[in-house]
């Protein structure tokens, strides 16, 4: 066989796996209306203070990678409906972290689930044990697919200025694993001189998390990872507050996120 025809067959191969990716994998089933929905809009401006905070050009290209994120995964209902205002939700979630980067893909993820209720680690959602309102799975085909309770999933935009959002906790996750690991160092944007000092900053404010003197949640200090979801909920949820009171942490998850958003609204 010669190189040529060696070359020609992996090129091949490659082809047919990016056809199939394309065609099967990251396409959702969902038909996303060409023109985005005026009843959306109004959804999202009442319900996701983040799009509510941006100036129309902005709105419009958050509308856009709605779109984009509809189309291209799946948002399927485990035992319980899902309505148009779910999907909304799921969408938001996952753009909120990436807004300021236009050509991102959740690269690893094909589908989200939606649980009429908490679970467990198993995904079991009748257990007595269940206390899980998201998750990204982990393992097998599971590692492709994000676990949300759906009504935590709406709670978390329903309370508003709380400091907690889980739709927004796991998509940081997977955004923190875009570079292999989740292991609350998104060195993808992270510069790596920045590392140090980012997981100085864990280690203090660890410490002051779990003796009760920060208002940030103390699961947070389970790991670099949920401490990363954690603050990038309080983050998004109450940016001129987090600024406040850590300001170095504001600075940092500002440009991770390549988003200043206490001066946004100001």
């Amino acid at each position: 066989m010669t190189t040529f025809t060696i070359l020609f067959a992996i090129s091949l191969i490659a082809l047919i796996g990016r056809f199939i990716y394309n065609s099967k994998v990251k396409k959702s089933g969902y038909k996303v209306p060409e023109v985005f929905p005026e009843d959306w809009r109004f959804f999202l401006e009442q319900e996701v203070q983040f799009y509510a905070n941006l100036n129309p050009e902005e709105k419009l290209l958050f509308e856009s990678d709605i779109q984009h994120f509809l189309g291209t995964i799946r948002i399927t209902g485990v035992k319980t409906p899902v309505n148009d205002e779910d999907r909304l939700l799921v969408a938001s979630s996952a753009v909120i972290p990436i807004f300021r980067f236009p050509e991102w893909e959740y690269k690893t993820l094909y589908e989200v689930l939606l649980y009429p209720d908490l679970f467990t680690e198993e995904y079991d959602f009748k257990s007595k044990d269940r206390t899980i309102s998201g998750m990204v799975g982990d393992g097998g085909v599971m590692s492709h697919v994000v676990l949300f309770s759906k009504p935590a999933l709406r709670m978390g935009f329903d309370i508003k200025n709380d400091k907690h959002n889980v739709g927004i906790h796991e998509f940081v996750h997977l955004f923190d694993k875009q570079d292999g690991s989740v292991d609350g160092i998104p060195s993808v944007i992270m510069q790596h001189q920045a590392v140090l000092p980012w997981l100085n900053l864990i280690s203090k404010n660890t410490a002051e998390m779990i003796v009760g003197k920060s208002d940030i949640n103390v699961y947070g200090a389970t790991n670099p990872q949920e401490f990363l979801a954690v603050t990038s909920e309080y983050f998004f949820e109450r940016p001129e507050l987090f600024k406040e009171k850590h300001p170095e942490l504001y600075e940092v998850l500002s440009s991770v996120f390549q988003n200043d958003l206490a001066k946004n609204i100001d």
